[in-house]
């Protein structure tokens, strides 16, 4: 069986969607190719950046064209996003594109990227330690998102609804959104997710989808958020396509993260 990031750009079979099974993270023009996993936002609606201020984009070009995935702002200088948006790409080639809700526009902020931590044990996606964060040259303005930490056990349980974002793809292998879309999808139970893919393990990952499918994240979305509660409890990772029926999409897990995400976001 075949999975894929949810990054956009070489990948063109790769859309933003959320909660679709594939790599949500539409990996850049130039980042490294990856034949890991795929993910847009799938039967998503328009979200109003300014009530989703924490949801940013990653690009590839210095006035915030060519997006590739999707991420969020935790600090005012500091942006969580998936490791397979960011393996191998170059600070000078990476910004982070705060407060635009269109695409088209020139709203908002570029912020250069000077930093890209990616951690250490990442392999590929479906072995788990998806997870980067990037240090911008600015302080930005505006609300961040908590992490979840590992006594937030509860935000994990199946059934809570998950919020998702992004301009990925609206359906698998299709055009990117224009504008930041989102969706809530129920989180799975780990039996399920583990039905559908032998690679999930709930100590790195977690799944969230409808058992009928069509709503997901999708490529482009890769690196966007996953929030319960309040709080960021995982990245859009992967998936089997993009809400399909039976496979949710894969996220990474923030909470076992938490101390060595911590340790960057405060350096």
């Amino acid at each position: 069986m075949a999975v894929t990031l949810r990054r956009l750009g070489r990948m063109l079979g790769i859309v933003a969607a959320v909660a679709a099974v594939s790599f949500s993270s539409a990996a850049a023009v130039n980042a490294s190719p990856s034949s890991d996993v795929d993910p847009l936002i799938v039967g998503g609606t328009r979200a109003s950046i300014s009530q989703h201020l924490y949801t940013v984009y990653l690009a590839s070009g210095s006035s915030g064209s060519g997006q590739f995935c999707g991420g969020t702002l935790v600090a005012a200088n500091k942006v969580v996003t998936a490791a397979h948006c960011t393996k191998g790409r170059s600070p000078s080639s990476t910004y982070v594109v705060h407060g635009r809700e269109d695409k088209q526009s020139t709203a908002g902020t570029v912020a250069r990227v000077t930093k890209i931590w990616v951690h250490p044990s990442y392999t590929t996606a479906t072995a788990g330690y998806d997870v980067s964060v990037l240090t911008l040259d600015r302080n930005i303005s505006g609300p961040t998102v908590p992490l979840a930490t590992p006594s937030d056990t509860a935000l994990y349980a199946a059934g809570q609804s998950g919020l998702i974002l992004g301009w990925g793809t609206t359906s698998s292998g299709g055009s990117a959104s224009r504008y930041l879309l989102k969706a809530n999808v129920p989180l799975t139970s780990d039996q399920t997710c583990k039905t559908a893919y032998s690679q999930y393990s709930n100590t790195s990952m977690v799944c969230a989808g409808l058992p009928q499918g069509g709503v997901d994240t999708c490529q482009g979305d890769s690196g966007g958020p996953l929030i319960v509660g309040g709080k960021l409890i995982g990245a859009t990772s992967w998936g089997r396509g993009c809400a399909a029926p039976n496979y949710p999409g894969v996220y990474a897990r923030i909470a076992p993260y938490h101390a060595v995400l911590s340790q960057q976001i405060a350096s």
